[in-house]
């Protein structure tokens, strides 16, 4: 398996503007915790020996919907209606699980929505998002999605964007806010990029509970714009969504919001679309649930930094999801490497 540097923190400054206080995620917990389920943490000692450290999964595929997205998008519109302001109508657009929280946290609370997903969105993610209760409108690509959304928002409604809101980002930081209340203090933190939502809450309650505890971000290699755009300080936007099996990380580009967080990560990591794969297998096969390859990333990701560890570490990985549809569950079995066994 390939191992790539992490890109250093290098000049990016510690002082930034635009961050919120960390205990808005303690606030998020309280308002979501009555409608969403507390997922477990998980571990294999097999594993931890393979490796020589030790390894805590945060198992978002017990969440309602299948993936830590219900945590910001029910938060988001349950503080909307504590402040009197939830629309009739939430716009979103989304590669998949994002879709799917907006529609059932819609439908939770009983709003009209609708979601806007490019064509590529597997078949399963789709249906879920119809079977939710959204108005579902397929486009040729995400650009024509985010574009399409944005017109619907002009004309009144809603748009409850999957990452770039304060509020969707204080609900998805509850899911680390959770392993950290319910486990030992890891070394560090591993978390998938895509919009930049789950990392900018993760990072947040890090500092709320465990503040020296380092937080990495992971991506695919053919999906990095937010590598790349920690690496020179500029957001780096792709023309048209990379096509890496993590489909949760295809997203165009991370926005100026998210971007004050990621600033602040100890580093990113990518990962390799063989070594997804890897992941992918060997967790399913180990923890015994299934594995979205975007939450797989992070594995990667945790696997790289231990390489480089010279003592034994704990690591938190928060495992994002587990909604793969048919041809991403065919492609991912498509040649077996459980022969190869981890190793450092």
């Amino acid at each position: 398996m390939s191992s790539l540097s992490s890109v250093s923190l290098g000049e990016h400054p510690e002082s930034l503007t635009g961050t919120m206080s960390p205990d808005v995620v303690l606030s998020a917990q309280a308002r979501i915790a009555p409608h969403v389920h507390r997922t477990p943490l998980m571990s294999c000692q097999l594993l931890n020996d393979w490796l020589g450290h030790e390894l805590v999964f945060k198992v978002e595929c017990f969440q309602r919907a299948g993936a830590f997205k219900i945590r910001g998008a029910l938060n988001a519109m349950l503080q909307l209606k504590e402040e009197g302001r939830l629309p009739k109508h939430i716009v979103a657009f989304s590669s998949g699980n994002h879709a799917q929280a907006v529609a059932l946290a819609g439908t939770m609370l009983g709003v009209k929505t609708t979601v806007i997903m490019p064509k590529f969105v597997s078949k399963l993610k789709q249906q879920a998002t119809r079977s939710y209760g959204a108005e579902l409108i397929l486009t040729d690509t995400r650009m024509e999605a985010e574009e399409l959304a944005a017109e619907k928002q002009a004309q009144g409604a809603w748009l409850l964007h999957p990452s770039a809101d304060d509020m969707v980002i204080a609900g998805q930081g509850t899911a680390c806010l959770e392993a950290l209340q319910d486990a030992q203090q890891p070394d560090a933190v591993f978390a998938t990029c895509g919009g930049g939502g789950l990392l900018s809450g993760t990072w947040l309650a890090t500092k709320l509970l465990t503040p020296d505890v380092q937080v990495f971000g992971a991506e695919p290699v053919m999906a990095n714009d937010a590598t790349q755009s920690y690496r020179s300080g500029k957001i780096f936007s792709f023309t048209e969504s990379p096509m890496t099996i993590a489909d949760g990380a295809r997203t165009l580009h991370v926005s100026e919001l998210t971007m004050q967080y990621l600033r602040r990560l100890a580093g990113f990591y990518e990962v390799e679309e063989r070594d997804i794969i890897y992941w992918t297998q060997w967790l399913t096969h180990l923890l015994k649930v299934n594995v979205e390859p975007t939450a797989a990333v992070a594995m990667g990701a945790a696997y790289q930094w231990l390489r480089t560890q010279t003592e034994k570490k704990r690591a938190l990985v928060i495992l994002s999801g587990g909604n793969i549809g048919t041809a991403t569950y065919q492609q991912i079995w498509k040649e077996n490497y459980l022969d190869h066994i981890p190793a450092l």
